[in-house]
């Protein structure tokens, strides 16, 4: 497989094909992520990645799922998409579904026939990092879209009949920001009601710009608890309206939660309550267990 520098992929396509078809991010100039950092967006040319999908269909391995790397494929022309979704579906009659991570601008950029084509080609879910759904925030952290966007990029794809999976990060506002943050993080994604949402915890990576402020004291991250406290912020927040899965069971997190909502709001609600009061670390995930 041709796999170029960092190749990242949801953890619920752990088990799933995954094809590079970019290599880097068409945005990259979030505060927080390390990941492209000198990296230039851009195609990988249509033979490797036809090779690559003929190898990874040769394999011993049912697979069902297939996911096209790297950070946002979806900003691709939709002739491109189409085509490389059309090969996978050829080559590997099992797949059911095939995912992509897709920002605020590159779903804005697809017209509602667009995305249904895509849809009907096998497009089964779309990944989109909101991070925050305070506009300061977003500002802050460079993040290239505000609140009132992302919820007309989220209605866009659910729209379409495509499942929307959003991700949101802890801690991302800092102490001085961690309150605004959480409660409009949590009315956003009530607002759009995802299929699936999940938070992970902001990690300080020292080649981005918000370590560099970590470091000078200007961004103060906070403690255990205080990223427990914007967990249960944000779900008390969470109005969903329709059935949505949540998680923060990501390998960043302190504390691993899956639960359906709204159904089991109250209950999760309940066991942060009493957590947060105990002020037990040992409740938590130790300091060694967490990683990217």
């Amino acid at each position: 497989m041709d796999y170029v520098g960092h190749v990242i992929r949801p953890p619920s396509e752990a088990y799933s094909m995954i094809i590079q078809v970019t290599v880097g991010c068409s945005h990259n100039q979030c505060t927080f992520c390390g990941t492209y950092k000198g990296e230039s967006f851009r195609l990988k040319d249509m033979a490797t990645i036809k090779r690559d999908i003929d190898e990874a269909s040769s394999y011993d391995y049912p697979f069902t799922k297939a996911f096209l790397a790297d950070g946002d494929v979806l900003i691709l022309p939709q002739e491109t998409l189409l085509e490389i979704i059309g090969y996978i579906r050829k080559k590997n009659r099992r797949i059911e579904r095939i995912g992509v991570y897709g920002n605020t601008k590159a779903i804005l950029k697809k017209t509602p026939a667009e995305l249904a084509e895509l849809k009907g080609a096998g497009l089964g879910i779309v990944y989109q990092g909101i991070e925050s759904g305070n506009r300061e925030v977003l500002r802050r952290i460079h993040k290239g879209a505000f609140p009132h966007r992302m919820l007309e990029a989220a209605e866009k794809v659910m729209g379409a009949g495509i499942l929307l999976s959003q991700t949101v990060l802890l801690g991302i506002g800092g102490t001085e920001m961690s309150e605004a943050h959480a409660t409009d993080t949590g009315s956003l994604l009530g607002k759009m009601s995802p299929d699936y949402a999940s938070a992970l915890t902001v990690m300080l990576l020292p080649n981005t710009p918000l370590y560099r402020d970590h470091r000078s004291g200007v961004f103060k991250l906070p403690d255990k608890f205080g990223l427990l406290s914007e967990l249960r912020t944000i779900l008390r927040n969470m109005d969903v309206y329709r059935r949505c899965f949540f998680t923060s069971n990501h390998a960043s997190n302190y504390l691993p939660i899956r639960a359906t909502l709204p159904q089991e709001k109250k209950l999760v609600l309940e066991m942060l309550d009493h957590i947060i009061e105990s002020g037990d670390e040992r409740i938590l995930k130790p300091e060694y267990m967490r990683a990217l």
